[in-house]
């Protein structure tokens, strides 16, 4: 006698196969490149340093043409300036801000 359950026991198998696989390839490691609601808040208050920073050692409206944005204590600097010496203290103000891991400046000059 043929049992007639056969091939849908035989593709449940299959099924749980493909999932156990599955799961096994899946991780309980945090993503990391999410951050947690610490580092967020602290890269939030690493960003008001620096802008304060720049606003208080090359000038407000310098200040206010520089983006800046943190993530896990590196610094990215983005804007344009007007002269090469306020790109580059705008970067030495971003260093000397404790916490600051390292600073990307990518400010650009206006034409």
């Amino acid at each position: 006698m043929i049992d007639a359950s056969a091939p849908k026991r035989s593709r449940q198998i299959a099924s749980d196969r493909m999932t156990l696989a599955l799961s096994a390839c899946a991780s309980n490691k945090a993503d990391e490149t999410k951050r947690t609601t610490t580092e967020f808040t602290s890269d939030a208050a690493l960003t008001a340093k620096v802008k304060s920073a720049i606003a208080t050692d090359v000038g407000a409206r310098t200040a206010a043409a520089i983006n800046i944005e943190t993530y896990r204590g590196v610094v990215q600097l983005t804007g344009f300036v007007g002269t090469p010496d306020q790109a580059s203290k705008a970067e030495a103000a971003a260093k000397k801000v404790e916490g600051v891991r390292s600073v990307k400046n990518d400010i650009r000059l206006k034409r």
